[in-house]
């Protein structure tokens, strides 16, 4: 694919913007790439977590300025979105942990903001500047952000497009866990072993689906209380729940029977 790189292993997938001697500025065409990858990783039972970095000392420097002061012109076709990646990572059915290795700037954060956790280099620098180059962000950035961290911190940081370290970033409640950039993509993999081994897939996936739904639709808590009491309906009695305790109680790591691929059913139109 281009511009992403895509290794799977031990039921992780560690999904990589591959361009480092551009510090993995995106592209359309990378763009493009990340969400074949995501589509065809969410249809993929061997795959439990997804694990988002970059490669180099980057996680990705933003759009690819090489156009010059005619990066954003006008397009020239009637396809372009603001959005570049379909699905985003919200809408899998897996995990996705952002392992923001190092600088991510513009598009590069406001991807970042699609996962699910967000692990991030302390001394590394942070920005969703677009305001500042006479655009606007993009990726759903006015509704991930201000649903991640609040209207407050979205205004703050989307209307003045200033950059912040990775400490900051934390403080904000943009990301859970600031380390040093050495450290940041092996702690996603912990993260994302523990979640492949210890999770039942279908478990996962429905608790995803539900918080994402809830924050997208609104639901009053009495509906999320009914749809927790119809999804719980769906996996009670099921080989996963009596193999999570059985596990448990065995001191053993769980062997999960659900399949995604083959058993999925999205939630209820509310």
């Amino acid at each position: 694919m281009t511009g992403v790189r895509v290794e799977i292993a031990g039921g992780t997938a560690v999904v990589t913007l591959d361009r480092p001697e551009q510090r993995n500025a995106m592209t359309g065409a990378m763009g493009r790439a990340l969400g074949q990858a995501y589509r065809e990783l969410d249809g993929d039972d061997a795959v439990r977590v997804v694990v988002l970095t970059g490669a180099g000392s980057a996680f990705c420097a933003g759009a690819d300025l090489s156009a010059g002061a005619d990066t954003f012109e006008s397009p020239s076709d009637s396809g372009f979105s603001a959005s570049p990646v379909d699905p985003p990572a919200f809408a899998l059915r897996k995990p996705v942990i952002a392992a923001v290795n190092g600088h991510a700037i513009g598009i590069g954060m406001t991807l970042a903001m699609q996962a699910d956790i967000r692990i991030v280099a302390a001394d590394a620098r942070y920005a969703i500047p677009q305001v500042r180059f006479g655009v606007l962000p993009d990726a759903m950035a006015h509704w991930t952000v201000a649903r991640v961290a609040g209207m407050a911190v979205a205004a703050d940081i989307l209307l003045s497009g200033r950059t912040f370290d990775g400490h900051e970033a934390c403080r904000l409640g943009l990301a859970s866990r600031c380390l040093p950039a050495t450290d940041v993509l092996p702690a996603a993999l912990d993260v994302a072993r523990d979640l492949a081994v210890n999770v039942a897939p279908m478990s996962a996936a429905l608790s995803k689906r539900l918080l994402w739904d809830t924050a997208i639709r609104g639901y009053h808590p009495t509906r999320v209380a009914e749809l927790e009491t119809e999804l719980h309906l769906r996996v009670m009695g099921r080989a996963d729940a009596t193999e999570g305790v059985s596990a448990f109680l065995e001191h053993r790591d769980p062997v999960w029977s659900a399949r995604l691929s083959a058993e999925w059913k999205d939630l209820p139109a509310s």
